[in-house]
């Protein structure tokens, strides 16, 4: 029984996209489940997947993960799909029409942001996100490089 309650407090994460809090503004985030054939369950089990160029699109009402990249699975054979091939998300209608607006508005878009295992399950977070301007991610670097410089210099202090 421990054993269990262990592994679900657990969520081992299989993939980011470190990527994606760079290059946008990440407003609000969203857990789906991610409908897979199961040599894609087994590659993403042995964290053999990219996250980098990928993206959610909203296609007749459903959700869809277009370029992510699931490494083909060594013992697979013949039933390896395609490694880039679109794969559907499952989310609730409820915040299908929630994103569905959000994205018709303009200027929004649906970035992946971690793939992870819930419960035993594979879920993958989609964050609603604005991209950001050149100016806003050098500022955003220079807020990184004050932080690192003040924890740095906190840690000198103390010794």
């Amino acid at each position: 029984m421990a054993r269990k309650a262990r592994d679900r407090a657990e969520s081992p994460i299989l993939a980011t996209n470190r990527a994606a809090s760079h290059e946008y503004l990440l407003l609000e985030r969203f857990e789906a489940g991610i409908a897979l054939t199961g040599t894609e369950v087994k590659s993403a089990r042995a964290g053999r997947v990219s996250l980098k160029e990928s993206y959610a699109k909203i296609e007749r009402g459903e959700v869809f993960l277009h370029d992510a990249h699931f490494s083909p699975y060594a013992q697979g054979g013949r039933d390896n799909p395609d490694p880039v091939r679109t794969r559907k998300l499952l989310l609730h209608a409820k915040e299908i029409r929630k994103l569905s607006r959000a994205t018709e508005a303009g200027g929004m878009t649906l970035v992946p942001t971690k793939l992870y295992l819930k419960n035993g399950r594979i879920k993958l977070e989609i964050a609603l996100a604005r991209g950001k301007r050149e100016y806003d991610k050098r500022e955003a670097s220079r807020m990184e490089d004050a932080k690192r410089e003040m924890a740095r210099l906190r840690g000198h202090v103390r010794e």
